[in-house]
Formats: structure tokens, sequence, C-alpha cells
């Protein structure tokens, strides 16, 4: 509800939709920019992966 409960896993999640939304946008006004974002986005799911893969 407020988000103080959410785990890291969840909050990985979040950050990982927001960055592929931006990148999104950003592909129609600066390539570089939303490859950028992207591979940020894959570098989070990376994360998200690995913390998947230790439980």
């Amino acid at each position: 509800m407020f988000g103080f409960f959410k785990s890291k896993k969840e909050k990985l999640e979040e950050k990982y939709a927001q960055l592929l939304n931006e990148s999104h946008r950003l592909s129609i006004i600066n390539r570089s920019r939303s490859d950028q974002k992207y591979a940020e986005a894959q570098k989070v799911l990376f994360t998200i992966e690995n913390l998947d893969k230790d439980q």
C-alpha cells in the first residue's frame, strides 16, 4: 500500500518496468539514450534473475 513492505525483488521489478517504459518513450526521440535505458533495464533484469536463483 505505502511501499514500506516491498521486497527487494518487487522494487527491482518496478524499476525494470520504469526503465523499459522510458526506453520505449525515448526510442522515437533519441535512439542512443533509448539504448542506454534498455541496457540499464537488462542489468536490472539480470539482478532479478540472480535473486530468483538464490532463493
